[in-house]
């Protein structure tokens, strides 16, 4: 049988079930990451399992999220996170080291393995010819338990790359491009894997933003052969035994065909407030920006940099703009230093961040007031940034770099550049992995060390047999993880205090939301469209059950957050008649009879007790997703199966 390059992964790693697109399926992991803002959540729940050690290959615990301590707060989550790493087995990225993607791809990835995160971009690895999965902190933790990661097999999308990108154009413009043409909904159950001649022009920091923001598209992942320019970066990095090829049969099957001429790309800008809202930048010529920002885990490598850097050479920024550039790891900065490049930057009037996410999260840098503001980032959803107020462009670096220059967005291509700037991939890294730590042997005598600030984690409770309460919001089409459990940099600090995140809960959409799950003890979220698309963040989980929210009706839901749903208890309910959703308004009181036994079928009656009406609800879930309601989630089965062994 010919496969393709995710089967051939998923085949040698496949525990149970079969790869037929719709099954569920277990495979075994390898390696796992988190990074902070996900990962004190991740490792309460490892320690909830009782295990000794972790079981994968290799487990990685970045910190690169909370990195601004104005408080004690995040320096106290990074002590935590350290002492369970030192005494679990896992490896330690400590701030300043870089950012999870950026440096598992330089340090960690390795072709034909499997990766499972606790981010929504762990799927910047497939650049690397893994399968890299982005998941809810609490199937990371179980995946540390027991090496094992359960969920639908996808539905593979080949994605066909001919041609040649033209000067100035992009990696970041092919993933535009599909964003465009698919959005961000159109990737759900799917894997994208890119073939094609086209795939042999672009290094591996240029596989690795396409896959990154393959996260964008829904997607369950996205993924590159290994070939030869895979060795030759892991040459460079003196990971050469780590090398491993990996391509598609001749004939192997796919379930959907895409094809992308890259020679007919040209720059593109995604608009605000969403990553597909896709046009030419030339179409946009004349807008003032007022700040640009460089960096992120989507185009903060090396040749990103370094192509930055000799676009801004001997250049000042335009005085009212403000230009921030943020490495993605000690590795590139230390290549800039080295070089002599980081002083282009610094002499154009660049800002220089810290190594880690920084502003994509919102951690510093919002813009002003109604300002415009570019981004190499990989999201622009309202107020992200920090600054509601504020329109978020998406752009390539090259983009970037020339509208700091002329202060308006531009067209590298119209800049005045003589010639494209070719950047050569080193033949060597500057290798220094002293900020990682590695696992002890004596791990019996390490304590862990937990600050006041990290709060016990909410757990889900046994079904009841029915299921009752009052609709306490209703919100529209593309609802994101940010609008359900905002992230800043006045709350991240307390992404370890549930209790406390709780006054937030879907605040940018509805003030009086916590108050309102209060006062009718819990109750029911109405959504739109493509419910909790975004980050992987289970706090978006975690906290409307702590809230008391018993189900979420929806006309769909994005994958990571409707997993986090279930594995924490709570019933994501998604209209049969999408007409539905416009007769249920808030307050309404609402009824699941019988729900042990409904929730054991795929078609759930609600009854609206306020309009004396009944709808028909799907439960698109597992057997085993459906044991997990049941019981309360999916620590609660595990527990109910047997202590960290299911």
């Amino acid at each position: 049988m010919q496969l393709t390059v995710a089967q051939k992964i998923i085949s040698e790693h496949l525990v149970s079930g079969k790869m037929i697109s719709g099954e569920e399926i277990i495979i075994s992991i390898d390696q796992t990451l988190t990074q902070d803002a996900t990962g004190t959540m991740a490792y309460l729940e490892f320690e909830a399992l009782g295990v000794d050690r972790v079981k994968t290959k290799k487990s990685v615990a970045y910190i690169d999220h909370n990195t601004l301590q104005a408080g004690p707060e995040n320096a106290d989550d990074h002590l935590y996170i350290q002492t369970v790493a030192k005494k679990y087995g896992i490896y330690y990225s400590k701030p300043g080291n870089g950012i999870c993607h950026q440096v598992h791809l330089e340090r960690f990835a390795i072709p034909g393995q499997t990766l499972l995160g606790s981010d929504s971009h762990t799927s910047t690895a497939g650049g690397m010819g893994m399968l890299a999965i982005g998941a809810g902190g609490v199937d990371v933790a179980v995946a540390m338990a027991q090496g094992e990661y359960h969920f639908t097999m996808p539905r593979i999308v080949k994605v066909n790359l001919i041609g040649k990108l033209n000067p100035w154009v992009s990696a970041k413009d092919i993933i535009l491009e599909l964003l465009r043409r698919v959005t961000v909904k159109g990737g759900v159950g799917k894997i994208f894997e890119y073939t094609g001649e086209g795939v042999k022009s672009l290094s591996i920091p240029q596989r690795a933003t396409i896959t990154n923001m393959g996260a964008e598209l829904g997607a369950t992942t996205s993924i590159f052969p290994s070939d030869e320019i895979t060795f030759n970066f892991l040459k460079a990095q003196k990971r050469e035994k780590d090398f491993f090829e990996i391509k598609a049969d001749d004939g192997a099957i796919y379930d959907e065909e895409i094809e992308i001429n890259l020679s007919q790309l040209e720059p593109l800008a995604a608009c605000p407030h969403s990553p597909d809202k896709v046009v030419p930048v030339s179409s946009l010529k004349g807008l003032k920006v007022n700040q640009v920002v460089i960096g992120s885990c989507t185009n903060s490598s090396y040749g990103d940099l370094v192509r930055v850097a000799r676009i801004l050479e001997d250049k000042t920024i335009a005085e009212h703009v403000s230009l921030a550039v943020a490495p993605g790891s000690k590795q590139v900065l230390s290549m800039l230093a080295q070089n002599g490049i980081l002083a282009s930057l610094i002499m154009s009037g660049a800002r220089i961040l810290e190594c880690a996410c920084g502003p994509c999260i919102g951690m510093g840098q919002s813009p002003s007031t109604n300002s415009v503001s570019l981004r190499t980032f990989n999201r622009n959803f309202k107020g992200r940034s920090g600054t509601l107020s504020a329109k978020v462009y998406l752009v390539s670096p090259e983009v970037a770099a020339a509208s700091a220059i002329t202060g308006y967005l531009t067209d590298p291509r119209e800049f005045g550049l003589k010639d494209y700037i070719e950047i050569k991939m080193p033949k060597t890294f500057l290798i220094n992995d002293n900020m990682i730590l590695t696992p002890v042997n004596n791990y019996e005598e390490v304590e862990i060390i937990r600050g006041p600030n990290i709060k016990p984690f909410p757990l889900g409770k046994p079904l009841s047999p029915e299921v009752q309460g009052k609709v306490l919001t209703k919100v529209g089409d593309n609802i994101t993880t940010d609008h359900i459990m905002p992230s800043n940099a006045k709350l991240l600090p307390y992404r370890s205090n549930i209790p406390y995140l709780s006054n937030y809960c879907l605040t940018p959409c509805d003030r009086d939301f916590p108050k309102k799950a209060r006062e009718n003890r819990g109750g029911f979220i109405i959504g739109g469209i493509n419910y909790g698309q975004g980050s992987s963040r289970e706090h978006a989980a975690l906290v409307p059950l702590y809230l008391g929210i018993k189900a979420v009706l929806a006309k769909s839901f994005a994958r990571i957050h409707q997993a986090n749903l279930v594995n924490n208890g709570i019933i994501p309910l998604v209209f049969e008649n999408p007409k539905d959703y416009d007769d249920i308004e808030e307050i309404d009181e609402l009824l699941i009879e019988d729900a042990i036994s409904q929730v054991k079928s795929r078609t759930i009656k609600l009854k609206n007790l306020t309009k004396d009406k009944e709808y028909k609800m799907i439960l698109d879930i597992t057997l085993r997703q459906r044991e997990m309601i049941i019981q309360g989630g999916l620590l609660n089965l595990i527990r109910s199966k047997g202590k960290g062994k299911e």
